[in-house]
């Protein structure tokens, strides 16, 4: 068999607030690549850890947002899209109330809710994961 030098990640779209008015949580990034860009919460799944627990586990290392309902969205792997290497990321979706807060840490230096109609400019393919998961709430 031959070996793969693939890295798995996950990443974290969270909804708040009600359909006239939702939002989406980002962090800026603290290292590089895209360092001091907005992504998704996210990071590199640990060995022998399921995926949505390392969706979570990411979601509350850098952000403090807590969450068990997390729905997979689907998986993003073209090559290139990490400049470290070919990574595949499984892109995980969760709702929390409307008034919870988030705040950088780990390896974001900033949390943010951003409006659903005023998206920032993205890190990664993380537009295209945004995307995709708007289509699938339908807001």
């Amino acid at each position: 068999m031959r070996k793969q030098n693939i890295a798995i990640t996950v990443d974290a779209i969270v909804f708040r607030g009600s359909k006239e008015k939702s939002e989406i949580l980002f962090i800026k990034r603290k290292n590089d690549p895209f360092k001091g860009n907005w992504a998704l919460p996210g990071g590199f799944v640990d060995e022998g850890e399921n995926l949505p627990d390392a969706a979570a586990r990411e979601l509350l290392e850098e952000t403090g947002v807590v969450t068990n309902a997390m729905v997979q969205l689907g998986a993003f792997g073209k090559p290139g899209r990490d400049p470290r290497g070919h990574t595949i990321s499984i892109a995980y979706i969760a709702f929390v109330e409307e008034n919870t807060e988030a705040l950088g840490a780990d390896d974001a230096d900033e949390a943010k809710w951003f409006s659903v109609k005023k998206l920032p400019e993205m890190a990664f393919d993380h537009a295209e994961i945004v995307n995709l998961a708007l289509q699938k709430v339908m807001l």
